[in-house]
């Protein structure tokens, strides 16, 4: 393998969460009150790595015989998640008091499974995709059921260990069937071979699908998305947050790595209408269902499922433009999911308490600032113009159009009209609900600043969505 340390610059990212994981094991086992510097130390190596990220997004390279990319659009992935990470960080410093989950553990696997997504986003082999893919769902299922005394907590980490585990296998399997038709696991290679016409095999197309069905399920796609409500409730609201923006990212990372050197127009008529047809289900589920939830998790669930739906037509495009609006969109769904749970961890009360939408009611009045905030997040999700999320649907759909899948935009638009309702709804009860619920928010500043700086970033997308996709589409 060629190592060499002068190469450390291009994957420094890598090693500072990998360092801080070391040191933060050693804190948790010798310092007298570790929690509150193991915090310290997550905050500081994540804020280090996502800064690194963007330092150094220009300097692209192939490390470790073709297995690892550095720099361009894999740098964006790092700082999603080291900084998505990050906001994470400031919601749980009194989340897991409030919980009764005041242990360092929680943000050691915080910080490994963010070291599996940022392997996932820069794997050029799929060895590396499976090593970073396993490197976070078995964190998250940990994380999952971190609330061990609760009867929901264990069942979200049941039913999510289980159906990932079904879902890795249709992946190595599928990864099998690739390797046994092209004899290598090297991503670049394989797409040479597979996109070859004259090397067209049903073993290769079989093996891509079922890659595609195992990822199906990392992302909440239908028809594998039955796993995604009930682990986003009985999850903590922190290990929601991170696993609905960065799992779902990383996941979207390991497919446009993958599927976005496959799809060509050569090979588009193999893969597209299984990609469609997934995003059509995707979007009328994922909304329809939303209409009739009562629990804000389960809402943002579903809302989820539907959002994966909408990213999958940019794949579904085939084209270098969907894969620009898939990575903006991830960026803008990111911030805005963040914020949301953010205030929804500061809403939360001990025991399931304040999670149904109805206790929302008179938040308008009570705590206008959290009120108004929560208020630009649903707005976005709902892809009212000017904020982030409309830019995010906006370029998804244009990437559908120049490949003519004129329907599946207009799938899009009608799951979004319909997606307004459960999302509006959630304003209506904080400023117009009839009845105000007895509802005391859990004083939390650096969760605040956690949920400004996602506000601030989605309006800032919403503003100059023309500088981001030009940035990436630079990188891409």
């Amino acid at each position: 393998m060629d190592f060499s340390l002068a190469d450390i610059h291009y994957y420094l990212p890598l090693v500072i969460v990998a360092s801080a994981i070391l040191v933060t094991l050693i804190v948790d086992m010798y310092a007298k009150s570790p929690v509150r510097i193991i915090s310290w130390i997550t905050g500081l190596s994540l804020i280090s790595a996502a800064y690194y990220s963007l330092w150094t997004i220009g300097d692209q390279a192939v490390l470790f015989n073709g297995m690892l990319a550095a720099g361009g659009m894999v740098n964006i992935f790092y700082f999603l998640f080291t900084f998505g990470g990050l906001i994470v960080t400031f919601s749980t410093v009194d989340y897991i008091k409030k919980v009764s989950i005041y242990k360092g553990e929680y943000y050691i696997l915080l910080l490994s499974a963010i070291l599996g997504m940022m392997m996932l986003a820069s794997a050029k082999d799929f060895v590396m995709i499976f090593i970073g893919l396993e490197q976070m769902s078995i964190c998250f299922y940990i994380l999952a059921g971190f609330q061990r005394r609760r009867e929901k907590s264990n069942e979200a980490a049941l039913k999510y260990f289980l159906l990932g585990s079904f879902a890795t296998g249709f992946i190595v399997y599928g990864i099998a069937l690739i390797y046994g038709n092209t004899g290598t696991l090297n991503i670049d290679l394989v797409s040479q071979r597979i996109t070859d016409p004259a090397n067209h095999s049903l073993l290769s197309i079989i093996g891509i699908v079922l890659f595609l069905i195992g990822f199906s399920f990392k992302i909440a796609a239908v028809p594998f998305h039955m796993w995604v409500p009930d682990v986003y409730q009985g999850s903590p609201t922190t290990t929601t947050a991170i696993m609905s923006t960065g799992g779902k990212t990383a996941a979207f990372a390991a497919m446009i790595v993958t599927l976005g050197a496959i799809v060509t127009q050569d090979t588009k008529h193999l893969f597209t209408p299984y990609i469609s047809v997934v995003a059509t289900l995707s979007m009328i589920i994922g909304s329809i269902i939303a209409l009739s939830q009562n629990n804000i998790k389960r809402m943002l669930a579903y809302s989820s499922i539907s959002h994966a739906g909408y990213m999958l037509i940019g794949l579904a495009a085939g084209n270098s433009d969907g894969i620009h609006g898939i990575v903006f969109y991830l960026a803008a769904y990111s911030f805005i999911n963040l914020g949301a749970f953010g205030i929804i961890a500061m809403i939360e009360s001990v025991e399931e308490k304040n999670l149904e939408i109805s206790d929302y009611s008179g938040l308008g009045t009570k705590y206008p600032v959290l009120a108004a905030l929560l208020a630009l997040f649903m707005f976005s999700l709902s892809g009212i113009p000017p904020f982030a999320g409309f830019f995010g649907k906006y370029y998804v759909f244009y990437a559908a159009l120049k490949s003519n899948l004129l329907w599946l935009t207009i799938v899009g638009v009608l799951s979004s009209v319909i997606s307004v309702y459960f999302y509006l709804r959630v304003v209506v009860v904080m400023y117009f609900g009839k009845t105000e619920s007895d509802l005391k928010v859990y004083n939390s500043n650096p969760a605040l600043v956690g949920i400004l700086i996602s506000a601030i970033l989605t309006v800032l997308m919403g503003v100059l969505p023309g500088s981001v996709i030009d940035l990436i589409s630079k990188l891409y």
